[in-house]
């Protein structure tokens, strides 16, 4: 068990626990008293948040769906901050990251059940190449826009991303990056085969 001592092993621990933290699915409970779960698309993500609560609170719609975005993005960049402040190397970062994560997808207090990973993923790109988490953003907003409908526009974003990374920043590993984004393919499976069959939700 000394593994357990080691800082890096510690904090890709910690990176996994609070990637898991299901907030979206504590702040509809809580605050909105609704079990996301049960409703919509069962997702605990922030679009589901957003669409289950807009048909009872519409206000209070936007600020929950808002602060679970906000959250699901920030639970990442937390640790990593941590790392950056005890001077990991960059490696151990990119784990931390895909850790953040996976914790959000396969969430341990969710018995392995978790979000699509959109915003998380966000929040790890954007601190760790932010240029490529821009033009993920960029693409998620026109795609957005153009089609209004949520997986297809996460998809495109993070194929955006992950495929800009290459260009903009051809000197780190990239192995890390292409994970997140087959992460985040594999948790849209369902959305996939419902974009194909022309039966996905579009945004209202």
């Amino acid at each position: 068990m000394e593994f357990l001592f080691n800082t890096n092993v510690q904090l890709y621990i910690l990176a996994y626990l609070v990637g898991s933290i299901p907030f979206g699915l504590l702040l509809a409970k809580y605050v909105g008293k609704v079990d996301i779960r049960k409703e919509g698309s069962g997702n605990i993500g922030a679009t589901n948040v957003l669409r289950v609560l807009k048909e009872k609170n519409p206000d209070l719609a936007k600020k929950l769906g808002g602060a679970t975005l906000a959250l699901d993005a920030l639970k990442g960049v937390f640790v990593l901050l941590i790392g950056y402040m005890l001077g990991v190397s960059e490696a151990t970062m990119w784990a931390i990251a895909v850790f953040s994560v996976i914790g959000h997808c396969i969430s341990i207090f969710l018995l392995g059940d978790g979000g699509k990973g959109v915003a998380t993923s966000l929040g790890v790109l954007m601190f760790m190449v932010p240029f490529s988490a821009i033009v993920g953003l960029a693409v998620w907003l026109f795609c957005a826009k153009v089609f209004r409908i949520v997986s297809l526009s996460s998809l495109f974003g993070v194929v955006g991303a992950v495929a800009s990374s290459f260009v903009l920043y051809p000197d780190i590993i990239h192995t890390p990056i292409v994970i997140i984004g087959f992460m985040i393919f594999y948790k849209h499976w369902e959305n996939i085969g419902r974009l194909f069959a022309g039966k996905e939700s579009k945004i209202a």
